[in-house]
């Protein structure tokens, strides 16, 4: 499984825009449930660290590539998940953002128009150090690109507003959902989830 950087690029981009888009639309619930253990700050600051990390691994070159695909990238992420310490990343996340409404929802942005020049001028091939190695860019961005879905989804629902998100990250998104249903050995259970022949059960993931 393998996308262009220009259909990568692209993806990446859409979905920065849904982010800040729908961050933008908070107001003052910035401490009302967002998702599991975090307000609507920690989910935003959680979120933002899909456009943070890009930042931050750019800034560290790596000299080989260890992960070959987005695939390989969450089979590494299982093994060495510690959710706690995503959950207390998140916060810090949220809490650097700033205070005032208006402050957190203009970091956001100005986040997010910096990581997106940044990437805008990258052909791809760039060799990352990421939190499971190694990585090409191209390779890389997709698993932001979902995050960024995936959360930009949870933070509408949390306000109450459509979570559907834009074509391209959506499909991108999908498809490397896809691929981990085949990886993990459920793709059946999903796809008959998918075409309403039975549900799926609670807490249910791929991840």
């Amino acid at each position: 499984m393998s996308w262009s950087w220009v259909d990568s690029r692209s993806a990446y981009a859409d979905a920065t825009t849904w982010f800040v888009d729908t961050a933008g639309l908070v107001g003052g619930r910035w401490s009302q449930p967002g998702l599991g253990e975090w307000d609507v700050r920690s989910l935003v600051g959680h979120t933002s660290r899909a456009l943070l990390t890009v930042e931050s691994y750019l800034d560290r070159p790596a000299g080989q590539v260890d992960v070959e695909s987005a695939l390989e990238y969450f089979r590494r992420g299982r093994r060495a998940a510690d959710d706690a310490a995503v959950a207390e990343r998140g916060r810090a996340a949220g809490e650097a953002l700033g205070t005032g409404s208006a402050d957190v929802a203009e970091e956001v942005a100005a986040i997010a128009d910096r990581v997106l020049a940044r990437v805008e001028r990258c052909h791809g091939e760039e060799v990352v150090t990421t939190i499971a190695g190694g990585m090409r860019l191209v390779d890389y961005l997709p698993t932001r690109t979902f995050e960024l879905v995936v959360h930009t989804a949870d933070l509408a629902t949390a306000l109450g507003v459509p979570a559907e998100p834009p074509p391209r990250p959506a499909a991108q998104a999908l498809d490397l959902l896809a691929g981990l249903a085949v990886q993990e050995g459920v793709a059946a259970r999903v796809l008959r989830a998918a075409t309403g022949r039975e549900g799926l059960p609670a807490g249910f993931s791929v991840l």
